[in-house]
Parts: C-alpha cells; sequence; structure tokens
C-alpha cells in the first residue's frame, strides 16, 4: 500500500495495530503523512531508501495510532489555574493521545459564540503540544445562531438537561432540546448531549456527607435512562445526529440498541472511571471518585463492557474534568459540596488496556474505541489509524510493562487523581505527532483543528412523530449561583 511522496522516515515494528490486527510493519512517513505500510514477517528489516531515518522498535513495543480524545474539559481561558492548555495537552502527550476536541465548558468565557471561540484560540497560542479542536455549547441563548459556531468550524454542540454546575452554561429544557435538534439537522451537525434528567435527580434527597451512598442515590440510574430516551426520540423526530456523552447506566443499553437497529444516526461514549472503577470500593470521604454521572456498580461495569463488546457503545474517552484540590473538599470529605469530576486524560490508554486485557480483549479493540472510533465520530478521517494517506500520529507502547500512578508525576495541572496508587500495564514510550517525536522540554509543536467541510445533509422529515405522553422532561434553568450539592460539573 503506497501513496506519492519522497520519504522521510520509516517506522519499523516487530508488532502494529494495522486495520484489526497485530502485525509485523514497515511505516513509511513523509510531511507527517504516512505514504505506506508494509506488513508481513519481512516488514522489520525490509529496506530503505538512502537518507531516510529510521526507528527500529523493538520487539517488547507496539505501535499504535495516536489517540483521539473528543471529550476533554481544557477550562482556558477563565480557569486556567483548574486546567490549562499546556498542561492539558502535556499530559495528553503523555497518554498517547494526539489529537483532543476541548468542551465549551468550564472556560470563562463558555464557548457559545464566534468571540468566545475566538478567545479559545487565542489563548491556545504557544501552548499545544498535540492538536486541538472544539466543541461549540447549545443553550438557551444562542439557539437560531448555532450555524454561525459550525461555519466557525466547531466539531458540533454539547448540551446539558439539567444544570451544568455553572450558571453561564445554561441547560436546554424539552422543547428548546428539540429545537436545537431541528436546526442542528438543518445544517448537518451534530448535538452532544449530557444526559441526565432534571426532574428525577431533584426529586432525590440532596447528597449531603462523607458517604458515597448518598451520592449515588442522588444521581439514580433512572435518570440517565429517561433522558436517553428522550434524546433518542429527539432524533426520531429531527433526524439530527446526536451523541450520549459519559454513559455510566447500562440499564439505557436495551433503548439504545433498539435506536441503533431502527438505524436512527446516535452515537454513544463511556469513559475510563466507568469501566475501572465501581462504587462498592469507593470509601467514606473519597471524593476524587466524585463524578456525574456517578461511577456505578461492579455488576454495572461488567454491562458496560459486555456494550462495548457488541458495539452499542463506540467510543472510550477520558472527561478529563480537573480542578483545583480545594474544590474536591478533602477537608470535609462531603460529596455533596465537593466538586465532581475526574481527570485521566494521560491515564485513559493504560487503564482501558489493563482492563480490556482481564477481559480477553486486545490492542486493536482499544485502538477501536479510543483512536478509530473517536476520529470517525469527530470526522476526523485523516488520523485514527495506521494506513496509507493518514496523518503519521504513532505512538509507541510497551503493553507487558507496569507503573503504579503516583500524583506528583502526572502532568495535568492539579495533581489530584481517582488512581492514586493502582497499578497500570501499558506503558507510553514514545508519541509522534505528524511523524514527529513529541519532545515536552522544546517547543509545542500541535496545532488547532477544525471540522472537515461535510455535505449538505437531508431534509428532516416533514411530519413529525408525535411526542410520547410519558416522556420525561427537564427541569427550567435554574438562576442563581451555582449550588455544588446538587449540580456538579459534568461533563
Amino acid at each position: 500500500m503506497s501513496a506519492r511522496g519522497v520519504p522521510e522516515i520509516v517506522f519499523r515494528a516487530h508488532r502494529a495495530v494495522v486495520g484489526s490486527e497485530i502485525v509485523p510493519a514497515s511505516v513509511t512517513v513523509s510531511g507527517g503523512i504516512i505514504l505506506a505500510v508494509e506488513t508481513g514477517p519481512a516488514a522489520p528489516t525490509s529496506p530503505t531508501p538512502a537518507g531516510t531515518d529510521v526507528v527500529d522498535l523493538g520487539d517488547d513495543v507496539v505501535l499504535l495510532p495516536g489517540l483521539v480524545d473528543t471529550h476533554v474539559h481544557v477550562n482556558e481561558p477563565g480557569r486556567t489555574d483548574w486546567e490549562g492548555f499546556a498542561s492539558a495537552t502535556r499530559a495528553a502527550a503523555c497518554g498517547g493521545v494526539t489529537t483532543l476536541i476541548d468542551m465549551p465548558l468550564n472556560s470563562s468565557p463558555v464557548t457559545t459564540s464566534p468571540a468566545a471561540l475566538d478567545a479559545k484560540l487565542v489563548s491556545t497560542t504557544g501552548k499545544l503540544h498535540v492538536d486541538a479542536g472544539f466543541w461549540g455549547g447549545a443553550v438557551p441563548e444562542n439557539l437560531g445562531r448555532l450555524r454561525e459556531l459550525w461555519d466557525r468550524g466547531v466539531f458540533g454542540f454539547k448540551c446539558f438537561l439539567l444544570h451544568s454546575g455553572i450558571d453561564e452554561f445554561p441547560p436546554l429544557d424539552a422543547s428548546q432540546m428539540l429545537a436545537a435538534m431541528e436546526e442542528i439537522a438543518g445544517f448537518g451537525g451534530l448535538l452532544i448531549v449530557h444526559a441526565e434528567d432534571a426532574g428525577t435527580i431533584d426529586a432525590q434527597p440532596p447528597p449531603s456527607g462523607p458517604a458515597y451512598a448518598g451520592f449515588l442515590e442522588s444521581r439514580p440510574v433512572s435518570a440517565e435512562v429517561r433522558a436517553v430516551a428522550q434524546v433518542i426520540d429527539g432524533v426520531r423526530r429531527t433526524r439530527c445526529r446526536a451523541h450520549i456523552l459519559h454513559l455510566s447506566a447500562a440499564d439505557a443499553l436495551p433503548l439504545i440498541r433498539a435506536a441503533k437497529a431502527e438505524g436512527l444516526p446516535l452515537t454513544v461514549e463511556t469513559c475510563p472511571h466507568y469501566l475501572s472503577l465501581f462504587s462498592e470500593e469507593i470509601q467514606p470521604g473519597a471524593t476524587h471518585y466524585k463524578c456525574c454521572p456517578p461511577i456505578r456498580e461492579a455488576g454495572n461495569r461488567e454491562r458496560l463492557w459486555e456494550g462495548l463488546r457488541d458495539g452499542t457503545i463506540d467510543l472510550v474517552v477520558s472527561d478529563h474534568s480537573p480542578c483545583v484540590p480545594e474544590l474536591k473538599r478533602f477537608d470535609s470529605g462531603d460529596f455533596g459540596q465537593a466538586w465532581g469530576g475526574i481527570a485521566s486524560v494521560q491515564l485513559g490508554l493504560p487503564i482501558i488496556w489493563s482492563e480490556a486485557r482481564l477481559r480477553g480483549l486486545g490492542l486493536p479493540d482499544v485502538v477501536r474505541w479510543m483512536s478509530a472510533g473517536p476520529a470517525e465520530f469527530a470526522g476526523l478521517a485523516d488520523r485514527g489509524a495506521i494506513r496509507p494517506g493518514a496523518r503519521a500520529d504513532l505512538v509507541v507502547l510497551a503493553p507487558d510493562e507496569a507503573f503504579v500512578v503516583l500524583p506528583e508525576r502526572l502532568q495535568h495541572k492539579n495533581p489530584v487523581t481517582a488512581y492514586a496508587q493502582r497499578a497500570l500495564g501499558g506503558v507510553v514510550r514514545e508519541v509522534y505527532l505528524a511523524g514527529r517525536r513529541i519532545d515536552l522540554t522544546g517547543p509545542a509543536a500541535g496545532t488547532t483543528v477544525f471540522r472537515p467541510a461535510s455535505p449538505a445533509p437531508p431534509a428532516p422529515p416533514a411530519d413529525p412523530l408525535a411526542p410520547p405522553a410519558d416522556l420525561p422532561t427537564a427541569a427550567p434553568a435554574r438562576t442563581g449561583a451555582p449550588s455544588l450539592s446538587r449540580t456538579e460539573p459534568l461533563g
């Protein structure tokens, strides 16, 4: 397999993930693009043109395509004491992530207007160690004007169906979500949804104190299931492409399977914390485990793995959502008052590889969930695979080497992690961005990326179905200062 160009560098690997297989491979790169991929037993020793740099990889490592993480909260500008582009992309690079897409909150301003996107772009200057793209936000105030952000190259629009945790990013109620879907379907866009039902959560006792069980009860499975049903009904009525963010409730999987069987344009992600952690192990006051939706029981975790196996869940992304340590309320251990979110952009690959191999799954599966799948979902056809014509974003992974997570060695800004002292398998040895080895001691070499142009969408149905009589609706947007006891951020 080859493409035109002059070879500049050749990676020779005894093991590489090419398509759905692990094979010996020789990967030829020019101008940051893969020109040719030769596979077979002779590939690691194949001759190379004179003057070509050669990277010979040992038989203890596997060459992977760079990961694409479509769910990262960088928080810059405005909350750079929580996280910023320099620290987030350093952590991403150390974890084998070569492209990330930044969420429209919790930065200030939130990315709900072209001016806010401009502020975001300015804040990236000279700071990107990997490539970064951007989601826009869909809030009540910008409905009817979403096309402005779409035309600027955002990858889609995030909305909440309940309070987001910050008042400047209010949720959409049921009618507003449908209006957003109709608008977005009109230009072939994508709506990504934090799917928890506000009314269901408001009916629960608010969390308080150090017991994790109380927090878990405050965010019941039924809140996710009802919200997922609402999204599916909206997709059915508008044919808007939609995506369920950070699925934690396995009870929603039958609804999702049925929607996909119906042919609805719906995709779903889950996250490393839902696939590795479980509520029974969370000790009183361990607020570094707090996130929304919450980490649920071990049995629920295994059902999520079943959803990955059968393709119901499409992606695994980090939902990297950091904050300053004080907001985690380690002083009181109060789950009601602590800010929610788990920072894991550096650890996603070893977490998922460690768990996948225990279940008889392989590195090609991990690549499908964390590289090829997210790249396809975002429309980034030039990355996510080792193939001719793709960008030479590559990761050298030692899959049988292990390490212990030490918070002080993580690259994200604040050393808070739910994985402290855990042993994980899979060490990222080197990462290449467009064929060049990432050197964190040198200048930041990443760039901003934007949504590729897409063809005009088909017209939505002329006579949408009426909503079911029992369809849950979201509560109206709340006003005033955010209440961390009820409105943890999230995702």
